[in-house]
């Protein structure tokens, strides 16, 4: 089920979606990852883990294009991401999204 949180938006016309937990986020922490065409529409899609440019760029380009949380459980690692987190250019509706739901996320 999708814990897609309406009140914020990725962009206009579309919600944001959030994963209920972070457990539940079980993507890949390592190796090189290719984005499907309904997340990147770039023809270079693949993104090595390794590399910290390429990791932020894959996160923030699933996070803001996604509208199924199966994207979410398949290519975010939800320690990855809470690491992350302050570093992601992300869309305000889309933080606000997920800080709403995930307290740990927050700033301090």
């Amino acid at each position: 089920m999708s814990a897609t949180t309406h009140a914020y938006l990725a962009r206009p016309g579309r919600p944001a979606v959030v994963a209920r937990t972070l457990d539940e986020l079980t993507g890949p922490t390592t190796g090189i990852v290719e984005l499907p065409v309904r997340l990147m529409w770039s023809s270079e899609r693949a993104f090595d883990l390794a590399d910290p440019d390429e990791l932020l760029w894959m996160y923030e380009n699933v996070l803001r294009e996604t509208t199924r949380v199966e994207d979410l459980r398949e290519l975010i690692h939800g320690g990855t991401l809470r690491r992350l987190w302050p570093l992601l250019n992300l869309p305000r509706g889309v933080r606000l999204a997920w800080e709403g739901r995930h307290r740990s996320l927050r700033p301090a």
